[in-house]
């Protein structure tokens, strides 16, 4: 069923629901009991022990196999050892790489979430997502990966990142909103629609569960990677045939020097042990353990990209690419935004540093800046940190390969944009931890698109308010009756206007992406209890900077 198609009533019907009671426990623990838990399942999982025997299924390795085995029966024992020795540690190696390979591809069971908020006969309660059943009612906000596929019908401000199933690195607005004019849908344009394993970056709302486990958009994604049928890799393939050339080149001159020397009259039995020697001297034992140690090198450089891959032979494949296809953009992105450029007070700052790694400098005509000779700019810069909510976190990463190891690199749990502005901060020394305690949070005002604005009510520790706003820089600047500018709050004069606009497109003709930054302070008896009174035109300093996007192709 499509459901997006569905409105509120009839997707209640179909699954025996109610939005404000959900199911009883009774009705879901007999759901759980006919579909089953709410998890991917993972039909290939193989063994240690197959997984080892696979190492010598390798047609170069049956030929080492074979020649151990002849070098046996002639007496050639110290051969004999050797090449079990190669064959041995070949296996070995390529067992580590694919066993821990096979360990890491459960990544994309970590996608689901562990927990989620569901209404149970009235009331909100946290269960494992693994209980959830089609028909329950599931409550999130943002921050929350979303525990299985839903129909919405509360949505304030919801924005989730999808790009884990449709490659899309910008957050998608979401809708209650029935999709009626169209009977197929691309599973990007499900705007009313929430997919197991996508996160909420943005607002809060509730949704039916419509499908969970194998059923889920990533449940399925999941059963096309299973289901994909194994063929072998360029390297596999002549590797192949070189092995069955080696035999055939073998079995030539064992037969041309068993024949020769009978015909010369020496004893047909030596003349045997001789040609087969000669066989087994042509075959190349280091060749297989030379391969695995080669691609393993090539495995490890893979790993250090955060890259899984699942056969030793695959990495080879890369390096036989003549196409590659791109998404529509052209590029192949990280869904990472990073601040490169700042504009405040007729100045422009170039921001180094890319991703999320939180080290960066400042420059000014490639000259560092001074936080103490302009401390507005650090102003900005906490202010960028204070109306978000995202968060900058360092995570430990083991690698495989060879040797096992860890290592440590910076990731953020929020919107791409947002965490932008928490590295930003964090480059100046400003984090996140410090801001929430000098700043205690009142009140927040979600970014929508009508408003193009998000907004934060904030009061320090000396008691007062304020109102700190982000959005796009022509919204803003309508609404500012006065500018920080030097340092000082002056009126926001034409001349002001004129050198902001310009700034704002000058920027944008550079394929940077703007964003500004403004706050007001509050008066001790004002009242604000919606985001049209916390963003109403008033005395508002006006402060902005510029993001864009970092690739990786």
């Amino acid at each position: 069923m499509n459901w997006y198609n569905q409105d509120e009533k009839t997707v209640e019907e179909t699954l025996q629901t109610k939005m404000g009671e959900g199911l009883s426990w009774k009705e879901a623990q007999k759901r759980l009991d006919k579909v089953g838990p709410n998890q991917l399942q993972d039909q290939s999982t193989i063994s240690a022990f197959a997984l080892l025997l696979n190492q010598f299924k390798d047609f170069m390795v049956l030929v080492l196999l074979i020649a151990t085995f002849i070098s046996g029966l002639l007496g050639e024992y110290t051969d004999a050892i050797t090449i079990i020795a190669i064959v041995v540690l070949n296996a070995i190696l390529g067992f580590i790489q694919e066993y821990r390979a096979e360990k890491s591809l459960h990544a994309l069971k970590e996608l689901t979430a562990p927990t989620a908020h569901v209404i149970r006969e009235g009331l909100l309660q946290e269960i494992p997502a693994s209980e959830l059943v089609p028909g329950d009612i599931i409550y999130f906000e943002a921050g929350d990966r979303i525990p299985a596929d839903m129909r919405l019908f509360e949505a304030k401000g919801i924005y989730i990142e999808e790009s884990a199933l449709t490659g899309e690195s910008v957050p998608v607005h979401k809708e209650v909103l029935q999709i009626t004019n169209e009977s197929e849908v691309s599973l990007g344009d499900q705007c009313n629609m929430a997919f197991m394993g996508t996160l909420v970056t943005r607002g809060s709302g509730q949704g039916i569960v419509v499908a969970t486990g194998m059923s889920t958009q990533m449940g399925q994604i999941a059963q096309l990677i299973q289901t994909t049928e194994s063929i072998q890799t360029p390297l596999q393939h002549r590797l192949e045939q070189l092995g069955k050339v080696l035999i055939t080149v073998a079995l030539v001159l064992t037969a041309i020097v068993v024949l020769t020397g009978i015909w010369h009259g020496h004893d047909a039995y030596k003349m045997f042990l001789a040609g087969v020697s000669l066989a087994v001297a042509a075959i190349p034992e280091g060749l297989p353990a030379i391969v695995t140690i080669a691609l393993a090198l090539g495995v490890q450089r893979m790993i250090k990209r955060k890259a899984i891959v699942r056969k030793l032979p695959s990495v080879e494949t890369l390096g036989c690419a003549s196409v590659i296809c791109s998404d529509k953009t052209g590029t192949l992105t990280q869904n990472k935004m990073c601040v490169t450029h700042l504009w405040t007070n007729d100045e422009y700052v170039e921001v180094t540093g890319t991703g999320y790694d939180p080290k960066g400098e400042f420059l000014v005509n490639n000259n560092l800046l001074s936080f103490q000779a302009k401390p507005y700019v650090k102003q900005m810069l906490e202010y960028g940190v204070l109306c978000n909510n995202a968060y900058l976190n360092e995570e430990t990463l083991e690698e495989g390969g060879l040797l096992q190891r860890k290592s440590t690199y910076w990731d953020i749990t929020g919107d791409p944009t947002e965490g932008a502005l928490i590295v930003l901060g964090a480059k100046a020394g400003v984090w996140r931890e410090k801001t929430d305690h000098k700043y205690q949070r009142l009140e927040e005002y979600p970014f929508d698109s009508a408003r193009k604005m998000m907004s934060v009510l904030v009061r320090n520790t000396y008691g007062e308010k304020r109102v700190i706003t982000k959005g796009a820089p022509d919204i803003l600047l309508e609404r500012c009756t006065h500018v920080l500018w030097n340092g000082k709050i002056t009126l926001m004069t034409g001349d002001t206007k004129r050198k902001i606009l310009e700034a704002n497109e000058q920027l944008a003709g550079r394929a940077l992406r703007n964003l500004a930054i403004a706050y007001r302070d509050v008066k001790g008896n004002e009242g604000i209890s919606n985001e049209a009174q916390a963003e109403r035109a008033h005395l508002r300093w006006f402060i902005w900077y510029d993001r864009s996007t970092t690739c990786r192709s």
